[in-house]
Parts: C-alpha cells; sequence; structure tokens
C-alpha cells in the first residue's frame, strides 16, 4: 500500500513572531521531527508544501512542493500538496509542522487502520487530533478545499467513511501557535 505525507509548512506564523517551522523542540527544528516522524512511519514519499522563501534542506525521501501564495490559506497549500502526489498513492497523511509530539507511532497506527475510502483519525481520551490519513476516494474534494480550512470539514461531510484511532498519548492535540506554547515544551525561539 503506497501512503504518502504531506507535511503543511506554508503558515505565516504571524503569532510566534518568526518562521517557527524552524524553532526548535529537543534541539530540532519542529519541521524536522515532522519529517522524521513521517518517514520513520512508514510514509513514502514526504512532500512538504512551503511558501516560496529559500527553504533548508530536508533531507532524501522529501519532496518540497512550493505554495506561491499561501496567503490564500490552508486549503490552498493542501490543494498544491494533493495536485504534487504521486498518481499510486493510496492515501494521504496529512500532517502539520507545528504538532512537534507527533511521532513515527502515531503515524504508523494510522497506516495500520488505514481502508480503501477511509479516513483515518487520532483520538486521545475522546479528542480527535492530527495528523489525518484520508483514501485517494477524496483527492478531489481536497484540491478543491478554499480559504483558511483544513479538511476538518471534509472529514465532518463524511462522517460514516471515519475510522477513528485510540493513540495512547496526547502528542496529536499539541499544536505550537504563540511563543508561550513553544517554551511549555521547553522549545527556543
Amino acid at each position: 500500500m503506497s501512503i504518502a505525507g504531506l507535511i503543511l509548512a506554508a503558515g505565516r506564523a504571524s503569532r510566534m513572531g518568526g518562521d517557527k517551522r524552524l524553532m526548535r523542540v529537543e534541539g530540532r527544528s519542529m519541521l524536522d521531527l515532522a519529517v522524521e516522524a513521517g518517514l520513520r512511519g512508514g510514509l513514502s514519499p514526504v512532500l512538504v508544501v512551503t511558501g516560496p522563501e529559500p527553504q533548508p534542506d530536508l533531507g532524501p525521501g522529501v519532496v518540497q512542493v512550493v505554495n506561491a501564495d499561501p496567503s490564500r490559506g490552508m486549503a490552498s497549500s493542501l490543494a498544491e500538496g494533493v495536485a504534487a502526489l504521486p498518481e499510486d498513492a493510496e492515501g494521504v497523511m496529512v500532517l502539520l509542522a507545528d504538532m512537534p509530539r507527533v511521532t513515527s507511532a502515531h503515524v504508523a497506527a494510522l497506516i495500520a487502520a488505514f481502508r480503501p475510502d477511509s479516513i483515518c483519525v487520532p483520538v486521545f481520551q475522546g479528542r480527535r487530533g492530527n495528523p489525518v490519513l484520508l483514501s485517494r476516494r477524496f483527492f478531489p474534494s481536497m484540491r478543491d478545499l478554499t480559504g483558511d480550512k483544513g479538511a476538518r470539514g471534509l472529514i465532518a461531510e463524511n462522517a460514516l467513511a471515519v475510522i477513528e484511532v485510540a493513540v495512547a498519548d496526547d502528542g496529536i492535540l499539541i499544536d505550537v501557535d504563540t511563543p508561550e506554547a513553544l517554551r511549555a515544551l521547553g522549545g527556543e525561539e
């Protein structure tokens, strides 16, 4: 089964006062942690959607996809990323570059639960989080999304396709949107 990874990393991070993808948690950039979780969890290839600004080397097994105008919102990054997926991808896992506690174990658990035509969502103590794994069936709808929203509405509209995957920790719920949130994880600006 071919499951690709799509890391959304084109956001402006206005509340952070800098490029949060490159801010460090436990000595590594949040973007590096997301890439590692995807690759070690079994995603191939891993695509990283960035803005047009120069990017650091993303390493082997990682493809950069440029969103020329990320101000159009998160949906534009999803659309760009889905358009760049390989033709044989049976599904895509959407990861966020600002969730440094998502691990390869989370990724692997979602892949293990995946079924054709499904949407796999991680759940911790009754709360849904990220990343989310969507089957090829949803690629056209993902390309049609607009604005500053992800696939949440698409998931709600297709509730019968959702497979909830229980995970053992809250890493799927922790995103870093403010300097305070970064410091709470022991991170560095």
